[in-house]
């Protein structure tokens, strides 16, 4: 149970916290606009993520009832899904561009939610595997949807604020180096242990 707990913990915190498209325009955004002006759509991004989410949780729910053996696939498809963010976590290079001169406001926030596979992935693996149980029983299931929506809000506030001091950090090759490889062999293994290869090596 604990070695579970700690495999859903790495996964999500690395997940939310690794390069995608709400992290990267996030940090672009906070270095050319700054905290405040961007909070509208930061406001839209978490309405999105929980939106697509709890849709993501009642259809892995839908399909594991209808074809209980979509679970051994979405392990497979999910442990797959994990080693190639894995293998582009390795590659991240962390630039951020100036595309966005203009502050983005909720709207667009909430329509990159509908729009980024990075994250729904991510929800179809998460209550697919690790969350199954709990789509079952609605006010545990929006408790864990608003748990990950709340980590999801630390993620991009953290690349915001903090996006000027990680680009400068991570242009130095070794240091980018060693943070993207840590971050790929946490993933592998997560990959690993929602595979199914661990219980089957245990019998």
């Amino acid at each position: 149970m604990n070695a579970e707990f700690g495999t859903l913990i790495s996964f999500v915190l690395i997940s939310s916290f690794t390069p995608g498209p709400n992290n990267i325009s996030c940090a672009s955004m906070g270095i050319l606009h700054g905290y405040r002006k961007t909070r509208g759509y930061l406001s839209g991004i978490m309405a999105g993520y929980f939106l697509v989410l709890l849709l993501c949780s009642l259809a892995s729910r839908s399909l594991l009832e209808v074809f209980p053996s979509f679970e051994i696939v979405i392990r497979i498809v999910g442990a797959l899904y994990i080693l190639w963010l894995a293998w582009h976590t390795v590659q991240a290079s962390y630039d951020f561009d100036e595309q966005n001169q203009r502050v983005m406001g909720f709207s667009r926030g909430f329509f990159l939610q509908l729009l980024n596979p990075k994250g729904i992935l991510f929800g179809l693996t998460l209550y697919s595997t690790f969350l199954a149980s709990v789509t079952g029983t609605p006010v545990y299931l929006i408790l864990s949807v608003l748990v990950m929506v709340g980590v999801g809000f630390a993620s991009i506030s953290t690349w915001t604020l903090f996006g000027a001091a990680i680009r400068v950090h991570l242009k130095h090759r070794t240091i980018k180096l060693a943070v993207n490889i840590g971050l790929a062999a946490l993933l592998v293994f997560t990959a690993f242990e929602i595979s199914g290869i661990p219980e089957l090596l245990a019998v």
